[in-house]
């Protein structure tokens, strides 16, 4: 019973709550953003690069043979190198995107006001020597 407790109050922490929250918000967000990505990025590139779609782009080392699920078929076997285009957008667009974000909550976030400077090493010096004349 005690051990049930003990993680009952660990699961209750703040920062496992916290935690909890933040994992389910950015798996929303990587779902906007991959939406973002591919359903209004990715088209557009493909727009500007000539019509093409990068997912089909591909080498061809040795091509398929015969109807997938029929007897001796050979799945083609293919250099995808679209599909690692697609995933290097993907990247540098996601990349931006949480830029942007991070930017604009950092814009928002209230500042932290700084602790008043003290005095510097050379006004300290010169307020003992004044002192110590004083004496």
């Amino acid at each position: 019973m005690k051990i049930l407790r003990e993680f009952r109050d660990f699961i209750m922490t703040g920062n496992v709550i916290d935690l909890a929250v933040a994992v389910i918000l950015a798996g929303a967000v990587g779902l906007v953003v991959n939406g973002f990505v591919n359903d209004i990025m990715m088209p557009i590139v493909g727009h500007f690069a000539g019509g093409v779609d990068f997912a089909d782009m591909k080498y061809v080392l040795t091509p398929g043979i015969g109807v997938e699920g029929a007897d001796g078929y050979v799945p083609e076997n293919a250099i995808r190198y679209g599909a690692w285009i697609n995933s290097i957008i993907s990247l540098v667009t996601v990349g931006f995107v949480l830029f942007m974000i991070v930017k604009a909550y950092n814009k928002v976030r209230t500042p932290v006001e700084e602790a008043p400077a003290g005095p510097t090493q050379e006004e300290l010096l010169t307020e003992i020597r004044d002192l110590l004349a004083k004496k």
